[in-house]
């Protein structure tokens, strides 16, 4: 049996569930609302506010779907309650991030500006300079725009310049050592 799967899901205060024909998953909260289709061979069962997660036999398929589905429910009820957010540092001689209505404005070293658009369902926020956090319901939408943020200038190895997440750890490299061999 499935360790993740079969954990139970505890419904916070304020957050609601319904599932609908073909396992059509709706989850309101107060962050907002989020609808996922998840695997039809998967069935729930929900009193009062614990949802368990059953799957129909021991395929190896069933048990590999038992654990993603039970997260994938866990994660959306997460967003809508507390939701999910990404912090970045940007760090380099110059480099700096402005926020200008709903577009993220970066100076990351080339000869012109980089700017993003907010994604529907996703905040930016630009406490500083040099960091910026991106947060929002949607755990996939906010992994994959802090990735797309970091991939316009990522980290190097020699002087750790880049924009790089937070608890992200550099490895770095020596570089020459300027010593000239007989």
């Amino acid at each position: 049996m499935s360790r993740i799967g079969r954990m139970p899901i505890e419904l916070p205060a304020g957050v609601e569930v319904k599932i609908g024909e073909g396992n059509l998953v709706t989850v309101k909260g107060p962050k907002g609302t989020l609808t996922q289709q998840l695997h039809p061979a998967m069935s729930f069962n929900q009193e009062g506010s614990v949802i368990t997660v059953k799957r129909p036999n021991d395929a190896k398929e069933n048990r590999s779907l038992h654990g993603l589905t039970r997260t994938l429910l866990q994660n959306m009820v997460v967003g809508v309650s507390e939701g999910f957010k990404k912090e970045l540092d940007v760090n380099g001689v110059g480099y700096r991030v402005a926020k200008e209505g709903t577009r993220l404005v970066m100076n990351i070293g080339f000869s012109h500006q980089v700017i993003m658009e907010e994604v529907e369902g996703i905040t930016i926020d630009v406490p500083t300079p040099n960091k910026i956090i991106i947060s929002g319901a949607d755990k996939q939408k906010v992994g994959q725009f802090a990735a797309e943020v970091r991939e316009k200038r990522p980290p190097e190895p020699y002087k750790g310049k880049g924009i790089k997440y937070t608890d992200e750890v550099i490895r770095r490299k020596e570089g020459k050592t300027g010593v000239k061999k007989k």
